[in-house]
């Protein structure tokens, strides 16, 4: 019989299945980083277990770290003691440990990709919702909870239940102007937050085979966020090229090998899918969310919608988003001011996202009612950024560009946006005081983001390309 992606990586890595039970799936990767994996570690020491693999394991500082230029100085008590717990277990399991100036400190799921350890067929888990990114190359990687945290490191392996399958197919190319940020949003606006519920998505398409991995990653990034387990991409020619080469890449006989495994993986003609969704986006334009989830978004020229064109079973919720963002059934989005702006995360902090931002500001001014931060998804990222003379760009324009880290995306760390203040930014969730108490967030791509600190409100970017 042809099978899926899903079914071919899935298939290959169970250990053990009784019939009407879950199956033991072998993990090949688990992420770590200061906030879900201490107490992941704390039950290994009291149930006296081991880690199963360290050459598994592979950790970072991201989430609660500030991304002030003296970041080595966390003041915050809490973060203090997640960073050096996990510095502590590190050492303890000899688990390698991307640190403040190694290099290749930052965002879990930016740094995967970017050291050649996220490849094509794997299993991947990591205490963070957002590990889906890394299906961008044709993995299974999905975020899963500190105990399961903890029985991956003891086991390598976890109990799971084999999930449903979903091809979301996006016809057409996109216009100028439009970016990969806007084609997820865009699918999240039509299925709602729940449409991809115990799924897996595989993304075809011609939009999706014509696409970055930077921009693959930004749409396997936001699976989560239609209620899928995980998302990704059928490795090609653009992903063997993005990998090949890389710090933690096959070499040789080995790459060989890998190569013809990783050919196999797409999904075989006539493949079937429990659901299916096919969305054309040739005449998408540039999208922003207008309330407190990813999947209240709409075009940016058009308006924010009226309850009466609505469900009525969500109008309650539409009403009490509208209640907390501070706008109106109606209200046109390019007309709203904004006083914050953020550019990075694990959505839209990696090269390419900064490289569009510095496009769009550069020689230009940020409003001076707008603070602007722009924050590189790792140091990687940030030398490369300065290698190209990005971050004068940043800072000429009255941007500040910061440290490696998750920064805004979440309140979490210093970077906050402050009670009652609008920000527009490239993260990838915008509920309720999601980057700070009170904060009001509208999810954009990262060149929105940079075109709407320019004007001082939400607006879109093709003037500026």
């Amino acid at each position: 019989m042809p099978s899926n992606i899903i079914e071919k990586i899935w298939d290959a890595h169970i250990v053990k299945q009784n019939p009407g039970h879950p199956v033991i799936l072998a993990i090949d990767l688990i992420l770590l980083h200061e906030v879900t994996s201490a107490q992941a570690f704390k039950t290994l020491e009291e149930k006296k277990l081991q880690v199963f693999d360290r050459t598994r394991c592979v950790a970072t500082l991201d989430h609660s770290i500030p991304t002030r230029k003296n970041r080595l100085e966390i003041y915050d008590e809490a973060a203090k003691l997640q960073v050096q717990t996990l510095r502590e277990n590190c050492k303890k399991w000899n688990i390698p440990i991307y640190d403040f100036d190694s290099g290749h400190q930052g965002i879990v799921h930016v740094i995967g990709p970017e050291l050649g350890l996220t490849q094509p067929g794997l299993t991947i888990v990591c205490g963070d919702s957002h590990t889906s990114t890394h299906g961008a190359f044709g993995s299974i990687a999905f975020g899963i909870g500190t105990s399961e945290v903890g029985n991956s490191l003891a086991t390598g392996c976890l109990l799971l239940r084999k999930p449903k399958t979903m091809r979301v197919t996006f016809k057409g190319r996109l216009k100028k102007g439009t970016y990969s940020k806007d084609v997820i949003l865009k699918l999240i606006a039509e299925i709602g937050l729940g449409g991809g519920n115990g799924h897996v998505i595989e993304y075809t398409g011609e939009a999706i085979s014509s696409m970055s991995m930077e921009e693959r990653m930004t749409i396997c990034n936001m699976s989560i966020e239609c209620g899928a387990r995980a998302g990704l991409i059928a490795p090609d020619e653009t992903t063997f090229n993005y990998i090949k080469g890389k710090q933690f890449a096959p070499m040789g006989e080995a790459w060989d090998r890998a190569l013809t495994y990783w050919k196999s993986l797409p999904s075989d003609q006539g493949a079937t899918f429990d659901k299916e969704v096919v969305i054309d986006i040739s005449e998408l334009l540039p999208m922003a969310t207008w309330g407190t989830n990813p999947g209240q978004a709409v075009e940016i020229s058009k308006s924010i919608p009226l309850l009466s064109e609505l469900p009525e079973a969500s109008r309650p919720s539409v009403m009490k988003a509208l209640d907390y963002i501070k706008l109106t059934e109606g209200d046109k989005l390019n007309e709203v001011p904004i006083e914050w702006a953020f550019i990075g995360s694990c959505t839209n902090g990696r090269i390419e996202d900064l490289r569009i931002a510095a496009q769009v500001l550069k020689g230009r001014k940020v409003s001076s009612a707008v603070t602007m931060y722009v924050v590189p998804g790792s140091e990687e990222v940030m030398a490369q950024a300065k290698a190209e003379g990005l971050d004068k760009v940043f800072e000429d324009s009255g941007a500040q560009f910061r440290m490696p880290g998750c920064s805004m995306c979440l309140g979490m760390n210093d970077d906050l946006v402050p009670v009652g203040k609008r920000c527009i930014s490239s993260s990838n969730r915008n509920f309720a005081g999601r980057q700070g108490p009170g904060s009001l967030t509208h999810l954009a791509s990262p060149a929105t983001v940079a075109a709407s600190a320019i004007e001082g409100k939400i607006t879109t970017a093709e003037r500026y390309l």
